[in-house]
């Protein structure tokens, strides 16, 4: 055993070098750390976890190994149960502190830092969380959240350095597997590239040029892709903070001539610290309604509506162009998310968690505390929220007028014409074979009738708003989440 006492710094969903509070206060310590990342079985297993994120973590760690070469650090990476490891490193060294990054996380991730708290008493090594962006551990209500988290976001960037460690290397037998590293390497070019330097790139485009319609473009399929600021992943895995963005794009020189588009995406960036602390207050929203009066709504599973929605079959052209391209790229914009989401709970009836884990495992930029409040509020299951019905065929003219976004992911419709693009059912037999496709054969009818499945909809949830136990939790709802002193 080694008795030279170490400190270590555990990196979870904050894969960067700069504004890292844990790395800085290891560096202040004075004395060797190690800085670890553990792929956990137990979390590789869980139901939202997708290859996709893993690949973007194994090469986010890569390209902070790179930069971290010249001090003669990197990060160890162990493949096992997060408690097995840090008893392996508590028999190898005499730990004294731990420091990482509060997480918000899921059921699965919250159980296991109850184990490592309990593990880290037992032992008196000091367990020293950081807090994360905006969100605030600990919280009852939101009556000073706005304050503190302008505040936090004024705070100034913390400049990390870094001393050239001693740490010889430790072997050990937690090794990822060689056919898993295999997977992680083969990182596919259609998803955005991992890593800190990755995400400053995508940043400074926006502010340079990028972003400046992204006021105008925001809801559209294809001009988001490039108007958007596209951090959402980057945000996800902690490649980059969001102080470090507020700083950045708020006081850019072009933020004056565009103003609009710059103060719409720092909003956002108050939105989705906003969607975390919910979650952090209650994680229960992973699996169950937020308002739990909605627990008492019945839904029939049906596996082939659900099949269709999750494989770009519906009929309707822009659902399935979006489930497609976030299929192949780990990417949609907000309104799409929102109309997908819309579309299998309202117009197709199906329980929200029928859904939920598979669009986990889509994105990219899988957030789990803006994830399934989100899902929620849209699926309308908060009962404090609007309920917001979105109409496929009406986004579809409204922000896809000219099929080019549908014509992209679903290549069937290729050479259908704009006027029937957005309802393709409608042409006539002659019309199809104009168009090489026939509806029903080469692309499918549409599964649902949507006039008929909105009013049932807003029959069952609109209706459902009104029950007493419903009624009941919206009080501790609001009283929890909503800003009473704004």
């Amino acid at each position: 055993m080694n008795t030279k006492p170490i400190n270590i710094v555990w990196l979870k969903r904050d894969l960067r070098l700069q504004d890292h509070e844990p790395l800085h206060k290891a560096e202040q310590a004075g004395i060797p750390y190690l800085i670890i990342y553990l792929f956990e079985p137990s979390i590789i297993a869980y139901p939202d976890t997708s290859p996709r994120h893993l690949q973007f973590v194994y090469h986010s760690i890569q390209s902070l190994n790179n930069r971290l070469k010249e001090y003669n650090r990197c990060v160890d990476v162990f493949y096992g149960e997060a408690i097995e490891i840090f008893t392996f490193l508590n028999k190898n060294y005499t730990i004294q502190q731990l420091f990482s990054y509060q997480e918000s996380g899921t059921k699965t991730t919250w159980k296991r830092d109850k184990q490592i708290k309990q593990f880290c008493d037992n032992r008196n090594i000091v367990w020293k969380e950081s807090q994360r962006d905006g969100i605030i551990r600990g919280l009852k209500n939101r009556d000073t959240w706005n304050k503190r988290w302008h505040a936090t976001m004024h705070a100034p960037i913390i400049k990390n350095s870094y001393s050239v460690s001693e740490l010889n290397t430790l072997e050990h037998s937690y090794v990822v597997p060689s056919q898993l590293v295999s997977k992680l390497e083969n990182y596919p070019k259609h998803y955005q590239p991992a890593g800190e330097e990755n995400a400053w790139r995508y940043l400074k485009s926006f502010a340079q040029k990028r972003g400046f319609n992204y006021h105008r473009h925001i809801s559209k399929p294809t001009e988001s892709r490039i108007a958007c600021s596209r951090l959402s992943p980057y945000f996800a895995w902690g490649n980059i903070s969001i102080k470090q963005v507020f700083h950045f794009v708020g006081t850019h020189p072009n933020g004056t001539a565009n103003n609009r588009a710059f103060s719409g995406m720092l909003t956002r960036l108050h939105w989705h610290c906003h969607f975390i602390q919910k979650f952090e207050v209650a994680c229960s929203y992973e699996t169950l309604c937020i308002n739990k009066g909605y627990e008492l709504l019945a839904h029939k599973k049906n596996e082939t509506d659900i099949k269709a929605w999750k494989t770009g079959q519906t009929g309707y052209p822009l659902i399935d162009a979006c489930m497609r391209a976030v299929e192949q790229t780990g990417w949609i914009n907000f309104r799409m998310r929102a109309m997908v989401v819309s579309f299998l709970t309202l117009n197709l009836d199906q329980d929200w968690r029928e859904g939920v884990y598979h669009l986990a495992r889509q994105f990219l930029d899988y957030e789990p505390g803006i994830h399934y409040p989100q899902f929620q509020m849209q699926a309308g299951t908060t009962g404090i929220n609007t309920v917001r019905l979105y109409n496929p065929v009406k986004n579809s003219e409204e922000h896809d007028a000219k099929g080019l976004f549908i014509k992209k992911w679903i290549p069937e419709l290729e050479n259908v014409p704009e006027r029937y693009i957005h309802e393709p059912w409608t042409m006539s037999d002659m019309e199809q074979t104009f168009c090489g496709v026939t509806i029903g054969v080469d692309y499918p009818l549409p599964i649902v009738d949507l006039k008929a499945s909105a009013k049932m909809a807003r029959d069952k949830i609109w209706g459902h708003k009104k029950h007493p136990a419903v009624n009941a939790e919206k009080k501790s709802i609001l009283a929890t989440h909503v800003n009473k002193r704004r």
